[in-house]
């Protein structure tokens, strides 16, 4: 469950933390004190989307986070999502800074995708249009599987697994539904590139080589020309390397004056030895080149070839590479086409059996989970003072079968009496399908594995005595789940394990949310509040007692 929430610089809230109970948590303020902020703040820790003004004024960031008890078997839940649930529990948090956010799950950074697939596991939030769902086929569908339990979860599982095969088998027998002719064709053309690349012999790096070959051959006079001048200006008639020759023999002879050049006259012998190197080095060069007009042409040609190919096949090596080896797979595949085509016609006749067949199991389980659903919500939703309820939950089959199954389920239902039920979503009224949803939410509290439920203003458009059976259908999901509501009737919050009052208020000139935990008599007082309004008279505060006397009665009779 959810044991502390902790927001700073969230719009109005400055600063607030927040110890949740178990059972029925409830929270009232004034309208306009914030109570909507908690549940968007909630909302952004649980990876959903935040709006421009969620970061309060002149901060630099807005920080929520969220610290939630594990279970054993949530525990072990998250271990296998390969999340760490030390010392049971497991810590949620959003920095929210004006351009960007980072979610983190125990101090590690995750995706927001991330947060919401591991929190989907420990809480749901019941927000103030989520009965408008209702509206949807797809919701009464998902509200049947939910209720059949564990044996649902495990057929709707193998129907999944049984669809992605089915498809999958589809789509391999699709790839072999080309005729004879088309298949001829295919192979004919394949074998044709494939010898054209395979007849190419090309080498890898011969290219690049054949290229400084091209370039050099294409050259050859004018690099003879270079070779040529350069061996005169250092060996013929009065040379370079002649003159370094005399220096070096000059500097020599005299070395036996001087001993201090002895380490110039080596270093010009050095230089000496070098010229005469380089110089025999040039003479080579230039008689080793010679223009070959035919070879030339050769490796232009053979340039030409590499350049066709490559350009056809993938624009170099080792995509021609590639590509031939995709070829010869393909012919592979066609040349036992026969073989091939009748395996796949034989996958997809076994994972279509397959698939009708959990299809149908899945229908089945649905068929029997209907009666006891349809008497367990007629009583919640007659519960809610609802003096009149015939409700049926009726379910038709799908001309294919779907990865959910092939079925459809809708519910009907009529709120008075002498009328025939109609779909939900035709015939009841928003404040209704709250309380239906309320009802639902009741019935699958047993069922639900989600050990946190929050509730924002869950008693919009009702009153008295209605107030008083959503109190009562709240507190009883309590009893299973922990319950967090957000209320403005006395009725609703007198259930109340745990009593917050949310304020906001001015200081230093600046407008803040606080939240707090009331105290037994406080709550009294908060009761009054939402009984009396602008004025709490002494009668007021007797029937704020009475309230919550009568609440704490009806509690231990639940």
């Amino acid at each position: 469950m959810l044991i502390n929430l902790h927001v700073r610089n969230f719009a109005l809230i400055e600063e607030a933390d927040v110890d949740f109970a178990e059972g029925l948590n409830i929270l009232t303020g004034e309208t306009g004190a914030g109570k909507s902020l908690l549940i968007d703040a909630v909302n952004a820790c649980l990876g959903g989307r935040i709006h421009s003004g969620c970061l309060r004024s002149g901060c630099e960031f807005a920080y929520v986070e969220m610290v939630f008890s594990l279970d054993p078997e949530k525990a072990e839940a998250l271990q296998a999502m390969d999340i760490s649930t030390e010392y049971d529990c497991i810590v949620i948090s959003r920095k929210i800074y004006p351009s960007r956010s980072v979610h983190k799950i125990n101090d590690e950074t995750v995706t927001s995708a991330r947060v919401r697939q591991v929190t989907s596991l420990l809480i749901d939030i019941h927000g103030q249009h989520e009965h408008q769902s209702l509206m949807k086929k797809e919701k009464h569908l998902e509200v049947l599987d939910q209720f059949g339990g564990e044996e649902m979860v495990r057929l709707r599982q193998v129907m999944s697994a049984a669809y992605t095969r089915f498809q999958k088998s589809k789509k391999e027998l699709d790839r072999w539904g080309m005729d004879e002719e088309s298949r001829r064709r295919e192979l004919d053309f394949l074998q044709y590139e494939a010898e054209e690349i395979r007849n190419a012999r090309l080498k890898e790096s011969e290219k690049e080589e054949l290229e400084v070959s091209f370039k050099r051959l294409s050259h050859a006079q004018r690099i003879q020309e270079a070779l040529g001048e350069a061996y005169m200006l250092l060996a013929e008639g009065d040379s370079a390397s002649e003159k370094i020759s005399r220096a070096a023999r000059e500097l020599s002879s005299v070395t036996k004056y001087d001993t201090s050049l002895e380490e110039l006259s080596g270093e010009l012998m050095q230089i000496d030895d070098l010229m005469s190197s380089v110089t025999r080095e040039l003479s080579d060069a230039r008689d080793a080149l010679a223009a070959d007009p035919q070879e030339l042409s050769r490796i232009g040609d053979r340039l030409d070839e590499i350049h066709h190919i490559e350009s056809k096949y993938g624009g170099s090596f080792e995509e021609v590479m590639k590509a031939l080896v995709s070829r010869e797979a393909r012919i592979e595949e066609l040349t036992s086409f026969s073989e091939k085509q009748q395996l796949a016609e034989a996958e997809y006749k076994l994972a279509r059996t397959e698939l009708q067949q959990t299809a149908d199991e899945l229908s089945d389980a649905r068929r029997a989970a209907i009666p006891p659903l349809r008497e367990r919500l007629t009583e919640a939703i007659q519960e809610l003072n609802f003096s009149h309820v015939d409700f049926d939950i009726r379910m038709e089959k799908l001309a294919e079968p779907a990865s959910y199954g092939q079925d459809m389920t809708e519910f009907y239902i009529s709120l008075n009496a002498g009328q025939e039920p109609q779909p939900l979503g035709r015939v009841a009224s928003g404040g209704e399908l709250s309380r239906i949803m309320l009802a639902i939410k009741a019935v699958l509290a047993d069922k639900d594995e989600i050990p946190t439920l929050i509730f924002d203003e869950v008693d919009a458009g009702i009153s008295g005595r209605t107030a008083q059976k959503v109190s009562e259908k709240l507190a009883l999901i309590g009893r299973h789940r922990q319950v967090i509501c957000i209320t403005h009737l006395p009725q609703i919050a007198g259930m109340a394990d745990a009593h917050y009052r949310i304020r906001k208020q001015e200081t230093g000139g600046r407008t803040q949310t606080e939240i707090r935990r009331l105290a037994e008599e406080e709550c009294v007082e908060e009761l009054a509040r939402l009984l009396g309004g602008a004025r709490v008279t002494d009668t007021v505060y007797r029937n704020a007692r009475e309230i919550k006397a009568l609440a704490e009665e009806t509690k231990k009779n639940l």
